[in-house]
C-alpha cells in the first residue's frame, strides 16, 4: 500500500490558485490542520481567528455573503460542538457556501473525549442544507476541495491529515453522490466509510476465498445518502449488510443506511459497527479500533454472525495495513 505524507499542505495551495475567492479561516491550529503553506503563499486569503470558534463560523457566513467562499481549518470537535449554534444560524440557515473542514475525526486522535468527533455526523446531519463529506485515503483527500467548492451550500468535510494511504487512482476522484464500488458479490453488502474503508480491506480477500460474495462500497458522501449503487447493493445482499464506521452507531452510516432501507421497504438484517453509544478513551488509533470493535477483526465477527458459521480467519490471514503512529514526522502535534 502507498503512503502518502502531508497531502493537504501542498495540494490546497495549488488548487487554489486560481481562485481568489477562496480564503481560509483557521481557529489558532494552522499547522495541525496542514494549512500552514497556504497561509506563507496566499497570506491576504489566510485569516487566523485564534481560539474562537463561533466567532470564526460567523465571521465565514459573513465572507460568503460577500462573494467569498470561505474554507474553516480545525479539529472537527471544535467545529459542531463549540459553534453549533453559529452554523445553524449564520451558515446553514442562509445557506451560505462556507466550508468546514474538520480534522481528527473520530478516534484518529489520542486525545480523549475532548477531541474526538463521535456524534459530528449525526448532529450536522440534522440541520437542512448541509452536505457532509468524509475522506477515507489520499486521493479522496486530494479532490475534496473541488468537491465541496462546486457543491452549493455549506459542506462538512471529515478530513484527514499526516501520513494517510492511497487506497484509489488519483484517476478515481472523490465524486458527490456516487461512491465507490470496491467488489461486487450477492451476498453481504459491506458499507465503510473514512478510515474503515483501509480495514475492511483487509477482510474482503480471505471473505471471498472461502466462497462469500461481497459487494463493498466506500461512502463518501454521508449526506445526502441517496446513490442508487448503495441501494441496489443493500436489496442484492442476500444474507444482509453491514456499515462500519468511525463515528457513533447513532445517526451515522448506519443510521442512514437503515432509514434507506426502511424507506424502501428492504426487509434485510443490518449490523452497524461503530462506537456503541460510548464515548472513547486516549489511545493509540490501533488501541482504540481495536477496544471499540471497529477492526478487521471486528469486521470479521459481523461477517460470520450473518453467515452463521466460523470462517477461521485469523489475524495472520488479514492483510497487513500500515496505521501512523501517533507520533510522526508528518505531525505537529498528537492532539
Amino acid at each position: 500500500m502507498q503512503m502518502e505524507t502531508k497531502v493537504h499542505y501542498q495540494n490546497f495551495v495549488n488548487w487554489a490558485k486560481d481562485k481568489p475567492e477562496v480564503l481560509v479561516l483557521s481557529a489558532d491550529l494552522t499547522g495541525s490542520t496542514e494549512i500552514d503553506l497556504f497561509r506563507d503563499t496566499y497570506p491576504e486569503r489566510f485569516f487566523s481567528m485564534g481560539i474562537a470558534e463561533q466567532n470564526m463560523l460567523s465571521f465565514a457566513g459573513g465572507l460568503a455573503r460577500e462573494g467569498f467562499v470561505p474554507f474553516v481549518h480545525t479539529f472537527a470537535v471544535f467545529i459542531y460542538r463549540r459553534a453549533y449554534d453559529q452554523i445553524a444560524m449564520s451558515v446553514s440557515y442562509p445557506n451560505l457556501p462556507v466550508k468546514m473542514f474538520g480534522f481528527l475525526p473520530g478516534i484518529t486522535t489520542p486525545g480523549g473525549a475532548t477531541h474526538q468527533a463521535v456524534e459530528d455526523i449525526s448532529v450536522l446531519r440534522s440541520l437542512p442544507n448541509i452536505t457532509i463529506l468524509e475522506c477515507g485515503d489520499a486521493t479522496d483527500v486530494e479532490s475534496v476541495a473541488e468537491v465541496a467548492y462546486r457543491t452549493p451550500g455549506p459542506v462538512y468535510v471529515r478530513m484527514l491529515r499526516g501520513e494517510i494511504p492511497r487506497l484509489f487512482s488519483p484517476r478515481d476522484p472523490m465524486r458527490l453522490g456516487s461512491n465507490r464500488i470496491i467488489s461486487r458479490g450477492d451476498d453481504i453488502a459491506i458499507l465503510t466509510s473514512g478510515i474503515c474503508t483501509e480495514e475492511a480491506l483487509r477482510v474482503s480477500h480471505a471473505v471471498k476465498k472461502r466462497g462469500i460474495g461481497v459487494t463493498h462500497i466506500h461512502v463518501t458522501t454521508l449526506k445526502p445518502f441517496n446513490d442508487p449503487e448503495v441501494l441496489a447493493a443493500i436489496r442484492r445482499a442476500r444474507l444482509g449488510v453491514i456499515t462500519m464506521e468511525n463515528h457513533s452507531v447513532i445517526g451515522g452510516l448506519g443510521s442512514s443506511a437503515a432509514e434507506l432501507m426502511a424507506k424502501h421497504g428492504v426487509g434485510k438484517r443490518l449490523l452497524r459497527i461503530g462506537l456503541n453509544d460510548t464515548y472513547a478513551h486516549g489511545a493509540s488509533r490501533r488501541y482504540l479500533m481495536k477496544e471499540y470493535e471497529i477492526d478487521a477483526a471486528a469486521l470479521v465477527r459481523r461477517v460470520e454472525e450473518l453467515v452463521q458459521a466460523e470462517l477461521h480467519i485469523t489475524e495472520a490471514e488479514l492483510a497487513e495495513v500500515y496505521l501512523a503512529p501517533v507520533h510522526s514526522a508528518a505531525r505537529e502535534e498528537a492532539l
